[in-house]
């Protein structure tokens, strides 16, 4: 009987840029590529890959893609779960003939069986289809939790070989273990407790962001079959802000993050989106944490500033232009963090014998008062280029909300824009032909300077980065105009 171990991507369901179909070559390169990177199995068809947004033929068609392209090269853990038994019993059996390896059904969801109703929605699944089933325990998205109680009374099914915990909750799964680990394997569903899941002993994992860094959880999992703790914390902690943005955005996150390597899948099906279960703020972040672990490498961007032709190492992605011009002036905003300590940065980029040097010079001859712009620095007497001026948007109306305006937020300010020359972001080469005004909001009632640093430090980043690849384009603000809201629409 077939036993899961190792880590396994939840697949996600590459669409046609349209959003309308399933996009079949893409799907193929998928499949090559996470069987490339060392994973044991594929698991198509499950959360990530959008199996409620899809129609009964669309997943049938899936399954038998990854079967096909897999090619008994690893197995394969069709996805067949659905909120009636009729449904799921449906899809299993035709995971089944399709020659999958094994299925993973979820709780059912919404109408919120009883415990009776859950056994009996697998039991009536496994007595009827010859295939090992792997139970499914997502209480966020099915409203729903599975009790470990419920998995030791199933794991007493003969081809019930296993539960994936996507909850998160290492409680569930050493109370699993503890019960019925000599019957079943346990699987980690949540990308944020890999490590400890495995140490605790789980057989392995089935994760949405083994789509785009299988490689890393493959040693992951490696270093703890070797008993080799340490070197495991220290990946796991290397993508934890990934592990995080994936756990919470799901199959947005995950798509935006292979978009983003290269990997063409698409978009998400509604109702999700980017901007909603995927914030703008999380992508830029999940993009910089990308190119952190290499991810996304950078290539030759050439950048056109004044007479100047220089070519740039660039970390570009599929909205980079090829040729970064127009520096007169440019524009960037971002958002960062919530509540009292939120960040949001608006600042032009441009060249010191262009409009933006008139107006960076008339702000330091005559301030506003409560407007006062400060020259970012980081160290005395040592200012950060290109040189930049920050101004409160905010009437500054105290020391103590002038302290966090001209103390963290100056400070991260300074900071952002020097990792950004220092990564490639402002192209080193034009240093000194560069003058950067940012205005710098910090909320009246912001007490936590640690978070107003890191706040602020984010959105001057990605303020910065969008100013200089000219983003949002045109066709990105139409595609985002219905669901897009001004963060201080309805706060001071």
């Amino acid at each position: 009987m077939f036993k899961p171990t190792g880590i396994m991507p939840a697949l996600v369901t590459p669409f046609t840029e349209d959003g309308k179909e399933v996009d079949e070559p893409q799907l193929r390169m998928l499949v090559n590529h996470c069987i490339d990177q060392g994973v044991s199995g594929l698991v198509p068809c499950g959360t990530t890959g959008e199996f409620v947004n899809m129609t009964i033929e669309e997943r049938k068609r899936v399954i038998d893609i990854v079967v096909d392209e897999a090619n008994h090269k690893v197995k394969v853990v069709a996805g067949t779960g659905a909120s009636n038994t009729a449904e799921a019993l449906e899809m299993t059996q035709y995971a089944k003939n399709a020659g999958a390896d094994a299925a993973l059904i979820v709780t059912p969801y919404y109408l919120k069986p009883t415990d009776r109703g859950i056994y009996e929605h697998y039991d009536t699944i496994a007595s009827k289809v010859d295939l090992p089933i792997i139970l499914y325990n997502i209480p966020q998205c099915t409203g729903l939790a599975l009790p470990w109680q419920m998995v030791e009374d199933l794991a007493q099914i003969p081809n019930i070989v296993g539960v994936k915990d996507s909850s998160g909750q290492l409680s569930f799964i050493l109370a699993v273990l503890e019960k019925v680990r000599d019957k079943i394997n346990v699987l980690c569903g949540h990308d944020e407790v890999v490590t400890a899941a495995l140490a605790a002993g789980a057989s392995g994992a089935i994760l949405a962001s083994a789509n785009f860094i299988p490689d890393l959880w493959v040693k992951i999992y490696n270093h703890i079959q070797k008993n080799e703790l340490q070197q495991a914390r220290e990946i796991q902690y290397k993508i934890q802000k990934i592990a995080r943005i994936t756990a919470k955005s799901g199959p947005v996150g995950t798509k935006e993050a292979l978009n983003m390597m290269g990997f063409k899948v698409g978009p998400v099906r509604l109702p999700l989106s980017v901007g909603g279960e995927l914030t703008y703020e999380e992508r830029e972040e999940l993009r910089l944490d990308l190119e952190k672990i290499g991810k996304i490498q950078p290539k030759p961007v050439k950048f056109e500033i004044e007479k100047k032709a220089i070519t740039e190492q660039f970390r570009a992605i599929d909205v980079t232009p090829e040729i970064i011009r127009d520096f007169k002036l440019k524009i960037g905003e971002a958002l960062a963090g919530g509540g009292s300590e939120v960040a949001h940065i608006g600042l032009m980029i441009g060249t010191k014998n262009g409009p933006l040097a008139e107006a960076y010079a008339k702000a330091r001859a005559t301030p506003t008062q409560g407007h006062e712009p400060l020259e970012a620095i980081l160290e005395p007497n040592l200012k950060v280029k290109p040189e930049t001026l920050i101004v409160p948007t905010v009437t500054i109306r105290n020391m103590r909300q002038a302290s966090m305006v001209y103390g963290p937020a100056q400070t991260a300010v300074a900071k952002a824009v020097a990792d950004s020359l220092a990564d490639g972001t402002i192209p080193k080469a034009a240093a000194d032909d560069l003058i950067i005004i940012a205005n710098v909001f910090v909320h009246p009632s912001a007490v936590d300077r640690q978070r107003v640093y890191i706040n602020n430090y984010k959105a001057m980043r990605h303020a910065i980065r969008r100013a200089i690849e000219g983003r949002p384009t045109a066709d990105e603000i139409i595609e985002n105009k219905d669901r897009a809201k001004h963060p201080f629409k309805y706060t001071p």
